[in-house]
């Protein structure tokens, strides 16, 4: 009987060791998994709000009076739409809603038969998400088009 008894504590006390490498490995793969989860979802939750954005951009662009008798928008309406999308307002007051975006990384393309616009198409690009392990870069994405039921007053 007191020969099992000193087996099984040589056993256990030799198993000790194995414990710590379990772990180490363990807790290895969590953080690269809990990692890859955070990088997921904080990417996704900025391309949401920059979808959110580019589509108030978009309705903006088509509800507002174009004054261009071109398919090239004037700077002043550019230049309104683009702050649409980056501050939440015309006027480009307050903080951008995504660190890093400017003005310029918005593209305002409106579609037009004989200089009088029938779409407008907003788009992001060369901007890049950035989050822990990385970057995402957007070109042309997210974009959003509306039909545009503004007054055209070139």
């Amino acid at each position: 009987m007191r020969i099992a008894h000193q087996n099984r504590k040589r056993r256990h006390h030799s198993q000790r060791g194995n414990v710590m490498v379990e772990f180490a490995l363990g807790a290895f793969v969590m953080v690269l998994v809990f990692g890859g989860i955070f990088q997921f979802g904080y990417t996704f939750y900025q391309y949401n709000l920059l979808k959110t954005a580019v589509v108030d951009g978009a309705r903006y662009a088509s509800l507002t009076t174009y004054d261009s008798n071109s398919c090239t928008p004037a700077s002043d309406f550019q230049t309104a739409v683009q702050n649409m999308v980056v501050y939440g307002n015309p006027g480009g007051t307050g903080n951008p809603i995504s660190p890093g975006l400017a003005p310029s990384n918005i593209v305002v393309s409106p579609s037009c038969i004989k200089g009088v616009p029938i779409s407008m198409t907003v788009s992001i690009t060369g901007y890049s998400i950035g989050a822990v392990f990385g970057t995402t870069t957007l070109t042309n994405k997210p974009s959003a088009t509306y039909p545009y039921q503004g007054i055209d007053s070139p």
